[in-house]
């Protein structure tokens, strides 16, 4: 409510009212209707020293007992009333939780300081939130968070041409932006990273298009399409800290390098100890690690160790068993890793090391029962070579002897010698359920390192959630600085999810935290009213962890907005 004064034409006289505003439910306009006539100002100073000041105090007071005060909501429909076309009177309220952790990390200050150094008029910070809710909780291209703009109570005055144009200004700010981020999250949320946990993935784009940038490599979803590369680093917590983005045929191994040193150069974290898959465990990253005083506890692979390690996993001798179906043993080791020179020469380095083995029964099944689809797979293709090719054959081609493809066609060159590699699998058979860890931490103890080492499942996980929760492939966007903002979106949607989740002390996944927040919809029933019609234990719980109440069945778009300003604070 507010003060209305309507200054009459012809009289010159101002008339005083006190008027609501609200929307119409059927054309979306906004309308306003008259509370109470006050009178001709004039007239009122007969009775008031200062009848606005007066007035506008009045209003405030109603405006507070409004929000306060329970009242009845009465809605009337008619039976016969129709939907027009394009009717979509639902709205999101769960973005309010990460509302909270946006503001938290103060992204919205970040981008209205850098956003004045430039001629961009559009409000970066109002594309930004978008980009962000959308990801979460309405996951698409950047046309459909456009689109889709009005499901949030969130000003919406720019265009799609700002938000592509915005892009180009995320991508010149990423680096520094992570930067903000990791202190406000130091600030707020205590970051612990005396374990950082590294890995590589990749995703795809739609288009056959290559380039510098898109290209053709080992993709983790086994497609054909053009990929880029992504490393990223996870604190204990399972928080993001930073990533990096390479162009798809680059090694996995060759991204450590470059994005450590910029975390370690940046971010300020101290010393740490970097946790990585057999993807990593390489000498020159090993040299790399220790000469910047940090630790590392690598995985390495058993089928691929050396004749030594082999006849050491093997021997019975030393294991400790933990049940019937679990054992462990490690040693001191004295080894050399091949390190590459400036002159790009390799030259051999000694290092002592701590290799732990372990052996567990469950992965063994698994093992065994993956091999056993893959050799049925091998021995159809050995049957009907035609019905193959290299992209069809994966995971049975290891198991096919003499077995090679034509270059251009991806076709089987030969099938008239192609036969199963027994001694192959005679020799995964016995190491099945074996892992080697191999780590620089001597001190520490064996079942210590391996629950260092299975920390690396949230870093995987958050791969599994980008790529199904936030769909973040495919990649809609075709140029490098348009594909790079959007990876960038998608770190600071995964930072958000996993401090919610890290907030929750990980009570619940995040696939179910963003479902119960997708739910938390409203509906325009009647002018300034919005009806509520989902709760659950997860909403309660987010609810007593961001300040926010989704408890309210009935609110009108003021108290909306109230709670939703709320979480900017």
């Amino acid at each position: 409510m507010y003060l209305r004064k309507i200054k009459q034409k012809k009289s010159g006289r101002t008339y005083l009212s006190i008027v609501e505003s609200y929307r119409d439910k059927e054309t979306k306009k906004p309308r306003s209707r008259t509370i109470q006539s006050l009178g001709y100002l004039d007239e009122l100073y007969k009775d008031y020293t200062d009848p606005i000041e007066h007035f506008e105090n009045i209003v405030k007071e109603m405006n507070h007992e409004s929000s306060v005060k329970e009242i009845d909501v009465l809605v009337k429909y008619k039976s016969s009333e129709k939907l027009s076309i394009g009717t979509n009177n639902r709205k999101n309220f769960g973005y309010a939780a990460l509302s909270s952790i946006y503001h938290t990390l103060e992204i919205d200050k970040f981008l209205i300081n850098r956003q004045r150094s430039t001629k961009i008029e559009a409000n970066t910070n109002h594309i930004m939130k978008l980009l962000i809710n959308s990801r979460l909780l309405e996951p698409g291209s950047k046309k459909q968070a456009y689109d889709n703009r009005d499901m949030f109570f969130e000003k919406t005055n720019y265009s799609l041409d700002d938000v592509y144009r915005s892009l180009s200004f995320f991508n010149e700010k990423s680096n520094e932006l992570q930067l903000w981020i990791n202190d406000r999250i130091k600030e707020n949320y205590s970051r612990d990273t005396n374990l950082v946990y590294y890995d590589v993935t990749n995703y795809y784009f739609e288009s056959d298009k290559t380039d510098d940038f898109r290209r053709k490599g080992v993709s983790k979803e086994h497609r054909p399409n053009p990929i880029v590369q992504m490393g990223l680093f996870m604190d204990t917590n399972g928080i993001p800290i930073t990533y990096d983005l390479y162009a798809g045929n680059t090694n996995d191994c060759l991204t450590y390098r470059p994005t450590f040193s910029r975390m370690k150069k940046e971010f300020d974290l101290g010393k740490v100890i970097v946790v990585a898959d057999k993807g990593m465990n390489t000498g020159d990253n090993i040299n790399y690690t220790l000469s910047a005083n940090d630790g590392f506890v690598f995985s390495q692979t058993a089928r691929g160790a050396n004749a030594e390690l082999k006849n050491y996993i093997k021997n019975d001798e030393g294991f400790e068993w933990l049940g019937s179906d679990y054992k462990w043993k490690s040693r001191l080791y004295p080894t050399e890793i091949n390190v590459t020179m400036a002159s790009g020469k390799k030259k051999k380095k000694p290092i002592d090391v701590k290799q732990v083995v372990f052996y567990s029964e469950k992965y063994a099944k698994k093992a065994r029962h993956e091999r056993a689809k893959a050799i049925e797979k091998a021995e159809k293709l050995i049957k009907s070579p035609s019905s193959y090719n290299r992209s069809t054959s994966h995971g049975a081609a290891g198991y096919v002897k003499n077995l090679t493809f034509v270059k251009e066609t991806g076709e089987i060159a030969d099938s008239t010698a192609l036969i199963l590699d027994k001694k192959k699998i005679k020799d995964q058979e016995e190491l099945d359920g074996y892992y080697v860890l191999v780590t620089s931490e001597y001190e520490k103890s064996a079942s210590d390192i391996i629950e260092i080492y299975r920390g690396l499942w949230k870093i995987e996980e958050s791969f599994k959630v980008t790529k199904s929760d936030l769909e973040s492939r495919p990649v809609f966007v075709s140029t490098e600085k348009h594909i790079k903002a959007h990876f960038l979106t998608c770190f600071i949607a995964l930072v958000i999810a996993r401090i919610l989740e890290y907030k929750l002390n990980g009570k619940y996944s995040i696939t179910r935290i963003i479902n119960s927040l997708k739910k938390c919809s409203c509906t325009n029933v009647d002018q300034n009213y919005y009806l509520f019609d989902y709760y659950d234990e997860v909403l309660q719980d987010i609810g007593l962890a961001t300040n926010v109440d989704f408890s309210t069945k009935i609110r009108t778009l003021q108290q909306i907005k109230k709670n939703i300003s709320e979480t900017k604070k």
